[in-house]
């Protein structure tokens, strides 16, 4: 038997993912739309011993198509074929905001489906001073109100109860302007079965999607026939709907005085404002990098020396050989050097989490368009900018919400210069490495280094933007017209589903593609092509006939890595990376990465384990990586292989470079264009080389 689909429907920040976490619990998934990049979330849930799919549909204003967003919205909603088409929608709306709420419960009953009602968050009615009159409410809709809290869970019970409820059928629609009323049945003829609101949707849309090309020209032949045009005609009925809906609730909401929302307008008076809004939103920044390195430093301590324990544990139960070898030295060395990360991932996740979930994420916007304006950026480019922070993919993805063509492309060239949480492991080792672990004014002289990187991500990002501004032409002016939500306390279910959501996604995927490559890195690292690598000490005593035995039976480890496969590989690329500082086991590293950055730290995981004697002691424990990579010396300089100089030049080129698959894939995706994909790969890279042999020759 089929299971009934439920939608849920409603506008952004009226808490109705937040019904769906509490609705589907554990039981969802998160993909994508068929052949478009819009998230998709889909959960189950069981009720009397029936099962119900849910569907959290994109929050909208509008069933009007405006965006990718909406464009799945209206689709769900008015496309038969459609697999996700609901055989029941609730449209969620709270207190404050409850007329674009009826709004969009008017326009889903007008397209034919049956809909209940939810006013979520109603613990914050009393707060705002509002009082509605439910029984008068559920008269004026035609349908059932439910009173839901999804952070508590008051309320969701009962709903529950009623997801096999379907009203009558709908007949209080909207009277539509007269003078289009001949426009409309001339329409109406080509679809005699729709509604007539459906009608008229199609109508108001330049390009409506799921009809055949045939439809659409007819629609056009009207619409030139009768000189209409679609945003005059949705914009008559935007206004005709709102001026009617806040008369007739206007008996159903009663207001007082608003201490909730005044205290609200106080806290944005500080938030918002044009010089204190930045100090805090800059302070809070630099707080954050310092509770990166504070928080996570004993867990990160603890973590490497577990897996130090586990590839010691391993190494003494597995038998000696090739199989062993690739154990210990591949795969555990490989995924040790990432998740030894996870704490700072988690710590950043969370931040971002809550800054979103207490509506501060939206005052970012406000406060940073008038700045973005000049580099060819608006407001809206602030939320691919900051989820940049987290990962590019998804954040290049959201800049779909832009609507401005020359702004969207210009956003998803430049966000990946963002520090995304794939450097931040790098960014930590070579900081480590590289920076003094002591105090300047106060504060941790690594924080600041970590905090200064965010900076320069987001100044390479703005002045790629600058520069591309020039030659990127637009074809209209755009502006930033959205809703400040009123801060709310987090809801720290969903925090922590963020979190672990995020975090274990980064493991997950970082863990695959680390694996691959560390099983890769061994294997070629393990075998060679002629005599050196097999007979080692023959070469050894040639080379260096003064050496003890026990000399060259320190060197056979490091002399197999280098006359490897994998340190002719490395030796190779290295006249091309020796003016950087780099030698060839950090070329390898750098090769690696360009499949996915955190890949960096595995490789040269598995690197140094190849290369040192694995039973090398430091105070009676065994060496960790960053331990290996302190006594590492560059045999091109003769001097630390991780020195100041060197270590800022690699750096620059994390900062800068282009590597990561999956957000050219999405970059060529989102674009459509290999043209700019290319040109995204070529300039980004060649950025950084530059950057990076700057540096290093003037810091040598």
């Amino acid at each position: 038997m089929k299971k009934s689909t439920i939608a849920l429907l409603g506008n952004p920040n009226v808490g109705k993912t937040s019904l769906f976490n509490r609705i589907t619990k554990l039981n969802q998934k998160v993909g994508n739309y068929p052949g478009i990049t819009v998230e998709k979330r889909v959960g189950t849930v069981k009720v009397h011993d029936k099962e119900y799919t849910i569907v959290d549909l994109p929050g909208t204003y509008t069933l009007y198509p405006n965006s990718l967003d909406e464009e799945v919205v209206f689709d769900t909603l008015s496309n038969k074929n459609n697999k996700d088409y609901p055989d029941l929608v609730i449209v969620v709306s709270e207190p404050t905001s409850l007329n674009r709420g009826v709004i969009l419960y008017q326009q889903v009953r007008e397209l034919g489906l049956p809909a209940i009602f939810v006013m979520n968050m109603v613990d914050e009615m009393e707060t705002k001073g509002l009082t509605v009159d439910h029984a008068a409410l559920e008269n004026y809709l035609q349908t059932r109100v439910f009173t839901t809290n999804a952070r508590t869970g008051k309320g969701i019970h009962e709903l529950l109860n009623h997801l096999e409820y379907r009203p009558a059928p709908y007949f209080d629609g909207l009277s539509l302007p007269v003078q289009y009323q001949d426009a409309l049945t001339e329409a109406k003829v080509l679809f005699p079965l729709d509604t007539e609101y459906k009608t008229w949707q199609l109508l108001a849309q330049e390009r409506p999607a799921g009809i055949t090309d045939a439809l659409r020209t007819q629609l056009g032949s009207i619409r030139a026939a009768y000189r209409l045009n679609t945003q005059q005609l949705q914009k008559d009925e935007a206004l005709l709907r709102h001026k009617k809906v806040d008369k007739d609730l206007e008996a159903i909401i009663q207001k007082s005085t608003n201490k909730k929302l005044s205290f609200t307008h106080k806290i944005d008076n500080l938030l918002i404002h044009p010089i204190w809004g930045y100090v805090i939103f800059f302070g809070l920044l630099f707080l954050i990098f310092q509770a990166i390195y504070a928080w996570s430093g004993p867990l990160m301590d603890g973590v490497d020396q577990l897996f130090a324990i586990l590839g010691e544990k391993a190494e003494a139960v597995l038998p000696e050989g090739p199989l062993g070898g690739l154990i210990v030295n591949g795969i555990i060395a490989g995924i040790g050097g990432i998740v030894i990360f996870l704490p700072q991932i988690v710590i950043l996740f969370l931040f971002i989490s809550l800054m979103e979930e207490t509506g501060y994420m939206s005052r970012v916007v406000f406060l940073m368009d008038r700045w973005l304006k000049p580099f060819g950026l608006n407001g809206k480019s602030v939320i691919p900018l900051m989820s940049g922070v987290a990962c590019a993919i998804p954040a290049v993805m959201s800049a779909r919400n832009i609507e401005n063509p020359k702004e969207r492309l210009l956003t998803m060239l430049v966000t990946p210069f963002m520090t995304c949480s794939a450097r931040l492991p790098i960014y930590i080792v070579i900081i480590g490495l590289v920076i003094p672990d002591r105090d300047f004014l106060g504060f941790n002289l690594q924080g600041i280094t970590l905090f200064g990187m965010y900076i320069l991500g987001i100044v390479g990002a703005l002045l790629s933007a600058l520069v591309l501004n020039r030659f990127i032409k637009s074809v209209r002016k755009s502006y930033l017209i959205f809703e400040l939500p009123t801060y709310k306390m987090p809801d720290w279910k969903n925090v922590a589903n963020t979190v672990w959501e995020k975090s274990s996604g980064f493991l997950i995927d970082a863990g695959k593609i680390i694996l691959a490559i560390s099983i890769i890195l061994w294997v070629l690292g393990n075998f060679g092509p002629n005599d050196r690598f097999s007979d080692p000490e023959k070469y050894i005593v040639e080379e260096n006939p003064h050496f003890t035995p026990e000399e060259i039976e320190n060197e056979v480890t490091a002399y197999k890595t280098e006359y490897s496969f994998l340190g002719y590989l490395g030796r190779g690329i290295e006249p091309l990376i020796r003016p950087l500082g780099y030698d060839w086991k950090v070329g390898i590293g750098l090769l690696a990465s360009f499949a996915a950055r955190e890949v960096f730290v595995g490789t040269m995981a598995v690197i140094y384990s190849l290369g040192e004697d694995i039973d090398i002691e430091d105070d009676g424990q065994k060496q960790t990586l960053l331990d290996k990579m302190k006594s590492e010396i560059n045999r091109n300089t003769g001097k630390p292989t991780y020195n100041f100089a060197s270590g800022i030049s690699l750096l620059l080129f994390y900062a800068f470079a282009m590597q990561c698959m999956a957000t050219i894939a999405i970059v060529r995706k989102e674009t459509g264009s290999w043209k700019w994909t290319l040109f995204q790969i070529v300039s980004m890279t060649g950025l950084a080389y530059f950057a990076a042999l700057i540096a290093y020759q003037l810091l040598k």
